[in-house]
């Protein structure tokens, strides 16, 4: 990382002190005919916490993102950012909101450059309307300078100007990843959904990763909710964790609190391993 992903905006030290919800889920349920993929899911992030959403796969964690973001409708229950209700908003609606996510499948246009990944999701701000852009009128040609000065900018607070005028399926595979993070960033938002950022990254890139993260939180006083398999990165980075498991919340707490659970211990390895656990932690009190 560069210097600037070391220099924090004098914001993120009032935003973590805020105790304002941003984003307050209630009694969340989703089916699926007659499956239930969620069941009342309660969950409150305030703002400029950096919150993981944890368990194993199928437990429902990607379908509360959808549900977030206006992808997949709420059967019952409500989900409320910065006191509006999501219920019934489409996903460009929720975007407008200030809510921008990743996907656990990396979902740039890979046939674009990366100068027009990012491009693209500053044109919600481009400032001229379609006549303008089928005429090509000064106020389209002013704007888009505008917006491509803006989105080279950004490209360099990610260390990605270099690479501007590249394909994006030609970036190696740690690039792809921040770029989709540029991309999202560039619509603005104040809550980011990240949607295992890790996955198919190499111990290097992960710790590139976190660095980032934390950087991007600084940066852009943002409010984050992460999903992500990798323990390393969700206890490293993560204030306060919830665990999921068969559409249920099986636990909440620190990173500290949550590696010791039992609940989550048998969700990730079977009974076995949570009765084993709780043997040897009981060795370890006598013990003491």
């Amino acid at each position: 990382m560069t210097d600037n992903m070391n220099n924090p905006m004098p914001s993120q030290v009032e935003a973590l002190s805020s105790d304002s919800k941003v984003l307050e889920i209630t009694k969340l349920n989703k089916f699926f005919g007659g499956l239930r993929a969620v069941k009342d899911f309660d969950m409150t992030i305030n703002k400029g916490e950096l919150v993981g959403l944890i368990g194993p796969n199928g437990a429902g964690k990607t379908t509360v993102f959808n549900l977030i973001t206006g992808i997949y409708g709420i059967t019952s229950g409500s989900i409320v950012y910065n006191g509006t209700n999501l219920s019934g908003l489409a996903p460009h609606q929720i975007t407008q909101l200030g809510i921008a996510r990743t996907f656990q499948n990396i979902r740039l246009f890979p046939n674009l450059t990366v100068l027009d990944n990012v491009r693209i999701a500053y044109h919600t701000h481009a400032g001229y309307g379609m006549v303008d852009a089928i005429l090509r009128t000064p106020k389209f040609l002013e704007n888009e300078r505008i917006l491509t000065e803006r989105t080279q900018e950004f490209l360099s607070v990610f260390n990605l100007h270099d690479r501007q005028g590249e394909i994006a399926r030609n970036l190696p595979y740690g690039e792809q990843r921040r770029l989709e993070i540029a991309r999202a960033l560039a619509a603005n938002p104040k809550l980011l959904l990240l949607d295992e950022p890790a996955a198919g990254m190499n111990p290097n890139e992960v710790v590139a990763l976190m660095d980032l993260i934390h950087f991007i939180r600084e940066r852009f006083d943002l409010t984050i909710l992460l999903i992500e398999h990798q323990m390393r990165v969700v206890m490293g980075i993560c204030e306060r964790i919830t665990v999921m498991d068969f559409g249920e919340i099986i636990a909440r707490g620190t990173p500290s609190e949550i590696q010791s659970d039992p609940k989550v211990i048998e969700a990730y390895l079977g009974r076995g391993a949570a009765t084993l656990a709780q043997k040897l932690r009981e060795k370890r009190s006598n013990v003491a």
